[in-house]
């Protein structure tokens, strides 16, 4: 079996370790946690903003698969939108645990691990979608937003779905919360010692 798609397929537990890690060496600071935020808010807008777009697509953890080839909203400007919102909320809870060295392991880590799975992804949509697909590829970024927005699609997109994206990113928005909680909880903890 393919590495890629095994990292596909355990995507969401991948970030265990990290978040342990974390939370042993946090010592948050108001202003560690308040830049850290702003990270980690920006990257679930982005997730939020793609999934309301892409739909339950994105939650699919058996071989990697589309059904169309979304280029509208964040897909405009970036890719791979969900995997760059992941990669700022992981960089925004090790900032905001106030630990720069795991905060920038994180952001190794996960710009590799998803840089792998994309290649992946991205020989699935070029098989599939071919010139179509070649097109986008060559005018927009894996990873790093543009500016100037794609608009090249020669297929109808799916219309934006903010209920939809809501209901896809609970789980995110609850383990975010956890995250969040827990670093609070720690910051009173240190201060009570």
């Amino acid at each position: 079996m393919d590495f890629r798609q095994t990292l596909f397929k355990y995507r969401s537990y991948s970030p265990i370790p990290f978040l342990i890690a974390l939370l042993l060496l946090a010592t948050p600071t108001i202003l560690s946690f308040i830049a850290g935020m702003i990270f980690v808010l920006v990257g679930e807008f982005i997730r939020l903003w793609g999934v309301s777009y892409a739909g339950s697509e994105t939650r699919t953890t058996g071989p990697v698969g589309a059904t169309i080839l979304i280029t509208s909203g964040p897909f405009n400007h970036v890719r791979n939108p969900l995997y760059l919102g992941n990669i700022l909320m992981y960089t925004g809870f090790g900032v905001m645990a106030n630990v720069p060295a795991l905060a920038f392991a994180g952001f190794i880590y996960f710009f590799f691990q998803y840089t792998l799975i994309v290649s992946l992804e991205e020989e699935h949509l070029a098989k599939k979608f071919l010139d179509e697909y070649a097109r986008y590829f060559k005018s927009v970024p894996r990873f790093f937003p543009a500016f100037k927005k794609y608009t090249g699609a020669t297929h109808p997109q799916p219309i934006i779905d903010w209920k939809k994206g809501l209901k896809s990113e609970r789980r995110t928005f609850q383990a975010t919360g956890l995250v969040v909680l827990m670093i609070i909880a720690i910051w009173f903890l240190r201060r009570q010692i």
